[in-house]
């Protein structure tokens, strides 16, 4: 095998892809059936924008306890309940699309509970990887598993879109994503890591923050993760897809769904590129023109009212996001002890879940106040001013190797 492939000859690697796949379908179907569902009966770009919010609530006030969890207790066990756990919040929105409830408070409900299950399941899901591979093969990993992640996130809004659009109700999408997180439990239970987890016994609040003072320390680390955050924040233009899709591009769920999909396609090439070409000294430099790309992206999907060029800034988007993220995920995870990985996982994840979730709040909120398409808008510029301010405070990013 080649060694652009070569993370791949692990079985448990193998198993732990499969089961990280078979969750991000079920959760990206999912997102797609809610925020039609909720887009259906408000019609208002602000509640969109809350759905992201519901689900980083609980990131951000449990991920000094989620990131102590993942190092202190068997990683593998805790995704086994994430997933389990995951299951049941879709039974529940299945159960409430069933009986046809049309008020947000339930619906939101179960959301923050899916976030407090998300914020215990991204640290441990990203500590556990290491575990799984040789030191000197986790870059390629970390290609793969982007990859793989990225083919999910256009699997699943494509299904979720038709599956909507078919039978016109979320209920089936639902039920179909609560089966594909038990599969993913299964396939996890089968992981056998190839060393063991090194285990402290955290008690002072000290240590258990030692993730956040880990980056404020490292310049490198903390100058990536907040690029991430605050770029991605201000281009969060996918809450927003469901206003495209329904009053801009008049294309309905199923378009939905393929806009939702088309950011992965972009990622999943550039993964795949990044795993045969790794970055290496230039892995810095591709990191800042990547979110320059994504910037630029933003603004033209923002202006587009053809959806053959929505299609394509979308997919070239996905493309620029994929090399920040390679870049990141590299870097965190080989630039940290394994006893701390949790903890700083924890702190990536809450940046991360900060870029995303309250990026998709704060669109919602600009489009409230200034219409979609501005909102869009300045969101892409507001990126390109971050990329400029961070190549001048940051200069460690412009010299980072992989």
């Amino acid at each position: 095998m080649s060694t652009g492939r070569i993370a791949l000859t692990f079985p448990s690697f193998r198993f732990y892809l499969t089961s990280r796949f078979l969750s991000v379908v079920a959760s990206e179907m999912q997102a797609v059936a809610v925020s039609w569902q909720i887009f259906g009966i408000t019609h208002r770009p602000l509640d969109l924008g809350l759905v992201g919010l519901a689900q980083f609530l609980p990131g951000v006030l449990l991920f000094l306890v989620t990131g102590h969890t993942a190092d202190r207790f068997p990683r593998k066990l805790i995704l086994q309940v994430c997933y389990a756990a995951f299951a049941l919040c879709s039974v529940l929105l299945a159960v409430l699309a069933a009986k046809g409830v049309v008020t947000l408070a339930p619906i939101y409900a179960v959301l923050l509970l899916n976030g407090m299950v998300r914020a215990f399941n991204g640290p441990a899901s990203q500590a556990f990887l290491p575990l799984l591979v040789p030191e000197q093969h986790f870059a390629n990993a970390v290609a793969w598993g982007a990859s793989l992640f990225q083919v999910a996130t256009i699997a699943g809004p494509i299904a979720g879109g038709l599956i909507y659009g078919w039978t016109g109700h979320p209920l089936p999408v639902f039920l179909l994503a609560a089966c594909s997180y038990l599969l993913a439990f299964a396939d996890i239970a089968r992981v056998q890591p190839i060393r063991e987890q090194t285990a402290r016994r955290i008690e002072s609040a000290t240590a258990i923050s030692s993730g956040l003072r880990y980056i404020w320390g490292n310049r490198l680390l903390l100058g990536s993760l907040s690029l991430d955050l605050f770029a991605v924040l201000l281009g969060g233009a996918v809450a927003l897809l469901p206003v495209y899709a329904g009053d801009i591009l008049h294309i309905g769920t199923r378009g939905l769904g393929l806009l939702r999909s088309a950011p992965g396609l972009g990622a999943v090439v550039m993964a795949i590129a990044v795993a045969h070409w790794p970055l290496k000294r230039n892995a810095g430099p591709a990191m800042l023109w990547g979110v320059v790309g994504f910037g630029l992206c933003t603004i033209v999907f923002g202006l587009s009212r053809n959806l053959a060029l929505s299609l394509v800034s979308l997919i070239l988007l996905g493309a620029c996001d994929m090399i920040s993220i390679i870049v990141r995920g590299t870097l965190i995870q080989i630039a940290t002890p394994d006893e701390m990985r949790g903890r700083v996982s924890a702190v990536n994840m809450l940046f991360v879940g900060a870029s995303n979730e309250v990026g998709q709040f704060e669109s919602g909120i600009t489009a409230q106040w200034f219409g979609t398409v501005p909102a869009v808008v300045l969101g892409g510029a507001g990126t390109l001013l971050i990329v400029a301010l961070w190549s001048l405070w940051f200069p460690e990013l412009r010299r980072a190797k992989t």
